[in-house]
């Protein structure tokens, strides 16, 4: 079984964010990204990114409860390190 969750976070700098997230993630494990989108596979599951104008979208995606959520807690806290300048709102929606 497959469980997805997503967020749309609201900022002027989704695309800056989602290349940081993919280059920080890039030195350990498999990514691949453009300016507009990117994923980052990890062993407990994958992240999809995707930047517009005016928001980062993510989804995440694991096989078990237990992995989307430690998938979500990991995306969210590098990007709320990466963005401490911003007060994001990231909350994730299955």
């Amino acid at each position: 079984m497959t469980l997805t969750s997503s967020t749309t976070i609201a900022t002027e700098k989704a695309s800056g964010y989602l290349q940081q997230l993919c280059k920080h993630f890039g030195h350990k494990i498999e990514v691949a990204f453009t300016p507009q989108t990117g994923w980052i596979k990890f062993d407990f599951g994958r992240a999809d990114l995707e930047a517009v104008p005016t928001a980062l979208k993510m989804t995440a995606t694991a096989e078990n409860e237990e992995d989307l959520a430690r998938l979500e807690r990991v995306l969210a806290s590098h990007l709320e390190r990466f963005a401490f300048r911003e007060d994001l709102n990231i909350n994730w929606e299955s």
